[in-house]
């Protein structure tokens, strides 16, 4: 007799199912082992929710949320910014100055066309971020940046008429989470990570919210730990948020 496992419900509010909960090699630190459960809410977040989540560590890939369960490895810290104290570098400033110069930011749904299908390809292949599937399709990516569990929405990057970058962007009711950015490689000189990071900033000041979300930090794994020149931010440690400032 064939017997369907049941899933595992998280008592939240609203209630989430656990649709996956298996131990794999880390795509960041390929020595280790990493256990990502992920969950589905029974509903659409609202902003206090979502805000609620960010706060204790959760992203958002698609309709599900996770948050780090790995065995033996605490190497990834959820990060933020505090919009308030956050001090921009000089190079920083350079790059908004310049990137103001050249891009128009528009900001609407999300969108899935084979537009932003090629670029974000052409940005995974480019960065290296590819694992074994060098090419991500329609379905794919409405799977991970069409769809979603919460408000959220893109900031469109283009040069004259061009779009040359996407920015997938999730609303709480305190603060922005930057989901996932991606842009022509072509226009690397824009530095259009640092500039998005910058403008998401911004958006934060002018809608009134205190923090941006960063995703996660990882000191080891370069692709990540470039989040640690936004200064001051804060990490969470052990259940608790703590804060870095530059010496």
């Amino acid at each position: 007799m064939n017997i369907t496992p049941k899933l595992r419900v998280v008592a939240n509010q609203p209630p989430e199912l656990v649709v996956y909960d298996e131990p794999g090699t880390c795509s960041y630190l390929k020595t280790e082992t990493w256990r990502l459960p992920l969950r589905l809410p029974v509903r659409p977040l609202t902003r206090e929710e979502f805000g609620a989540r960010l706060a204790e560590g959760d992203r958002r890939q698609g309709r599900l949320l996770y948050r780090t369960a790995c065995p033996t490895c605490r190497a990834c810290e959820p990060i933020r910014l505090d919009v308030s104290r956050f001090v921009p570098t000089k190079t920083q400033r350079r790059v908004l100055r310049k990137g103001d110069a050249a891009i128009e930011v528009l900001l609407g749904p999300p969108v899935v066309d084979p537009g932003r299908v090629r670029l974000y390809n052409a940005h995974k292949n480019e960065r290296d971020l590819a694992s074994e599937d060098r090419h991500t399709s329609a379905d794919g990516y409405r799977t991970f940046l069409g769809q979603t569990c919460c408000e959220t929405f893109e900031m469109r990057y283009l040069v004259g008429s061009e779009l040359c970058g996407v920015a997938v962007v999730d609303r709480a009711d305190d603060a922005l989470s930057a989901v996932y950015c991606y842009w022509d490689p072509a226009r690397s000189a824009l530095s259009l990570g640092t500039y998005s990071i910058l403008k998401q900033l911004e958006l934060c000041r002018l809608l009134g919210l205190r923090y941006l979300y960063l995703g996660l930090f990882i000191g080891a794994c370069e692709a990540m730990s470039y989040k640690a020149r936004y200064l001051p931010h804060e990490r969470l440690i052990d259940g608790e948020w703590r804060e870095f400032a530059r010496s």
